[in-house]
């Protein structure tokens, strides 16, 4: 690295011409007007952005700022609404904090979020990067914003060669040293959009990259490299079952979810354990086998048996209700369960 408030002015020349255009984002030249970014947005965003990429979130976005244009309308949405609109998104811990969080700055701050980091941050379900971001962003405080992007992007400008994670606390520090005081929201967006579209994973475009001349990695011709990460654990695998019961009137037989845990809150099949919340079939019935969900988790594989079956209206549970079809949609479901529908619903419409 060689002169670092050259490099702050590179990085934002660059993005002054090249800034993405996102539903949640003012762009620099209307920031440049005047125009302040509305706390709320930046800070949904960033919520929904969390190990999801740009292009998922944009219509969910969308969707739930149509819905709860502000942060009151947010707080007072139904539970089991939210938890609903966020299906497919995953990571569902996100959607609960989501609301414990609109919840509080509407009763302790009086439906204004904190204009600090250390404010934010002592918002529930708000972590470091978070706080940073809605700091730096929605009010422009120099906070040093760090995410995957922009530890890449880090990693290559000073050729720092220790594995991922163990370097992230020193990523961490030399993004502070290139975090300013002058447009820090800004800045912080335009490392994040230069990890995304030139400083990529593979193949990075060092060719059209603004800050080249002063990147060590380029130098030592290590860029593609970089950053280097430590091997991963293989993942253990679990199995699993659940059982879809689906009624002549096109009621499934669904349980919610305990809040904490897997799925959280969200509607879904009764399962048998592999997850720590289920237990023994919901009710006697005809099962047959509709076929094998697999699906990745962040800790684990699963490999989750779906069995299938039409029972009679008189049919009474051990476990969850019946939930017609103008209460719970397939799309309502978490991804998961959805693939588990899909298949259950296969295997009955073939009888």
């Amino acid at each position: 690295m060689r002169d670092a408030t050259a490099t702050q002015a590179r990085l934002l020349a660059w993005y002054d011409t090249h800034a993405r255009v996102m539903p949640w984002r003012v762009g620099p030249a209307d920031r440049a007007a005047g125009v302040r970014p509305d706390p709320y947005r930046v800070w949904l965003s960033e919520v929904m952005l969390q190990q999801t990429t740009v292009a998922a979130v944009r219509g969910y976005f969308r969707r739930f700022t149509d819905l709860w244009p502000t942060v009151a309308d947010l707080a007072a949405a139904p539970d089991a609404q939210l938890m609903a609109e966020w299906a497919g998104l995953g990571y569902y811990a996100r959607a609960r904090n989501l609301l414990a969080c609109a919840r509080a700055v509407v009763a302790d701050h009086g439906g204004r979020f904190p204009q600090t980091e250390a404010g934010l941050r002592a918002l529930p379900g708000v972590g470091p990067y978070t706080a940073a971001a809605v700091a730096a962003i929605a009010f422009d405080e120099p906070a040093v914003v760090v995410d995957g992007n922009v530890e890449r992007v880090m990693a290559r400008l000073f050729a720092v060669e220790t594995p991922l994670p163990a370097a992230r606390a020193d990523l961490r520090r030399l993004a502070g040293t290139l975090t300013p005081r002058h447009r820090p929201g800004d800045h912080a967006q335009a490392v994040m959009d230069l990890g995304a579209t030139i400083c990529t994973p593979r193949k990075p475009v060092c060719a059209l990259c603004p800050v080249s001349a002063d990147c060590a990695a380029r130098d030592m011709g290590l860029a593609a490299d970089l950053p280097r990460k430590a091997p991963r654990a293989a993942r253990p695998e679990r199995q699993g079952t659940v059982w879809a019961a689906l009624r002549a009137d096109g009621a499934w037989l669904l349980e919610t979810r305990p809040a904490r845990g897997l799925l959280g809150g969200m509607p879904g099949f009764p399962g048998d354990g592999w997850d720590g919340a289920g237990g023994p079939e919901p009710l006697p019935a005809p099962w047959a086998e509709a076929g094998e969900v697999r699906h990745i988790f962040t800790h684990f594989h699963l490999r989750l048996r779906v069995l299938a079956a039409r029972v009679e209206p008189t049919a009474e549970p051990r476990r969850g209700r019946f939930r017609p079809p103008d209460e719970v949609r397939p799309d309502d479901l978490p991804t998961l369960m959805r693939k588990a529908h899909d298949l259950a619903l296969g295997e009955l419409s073939s009888r």
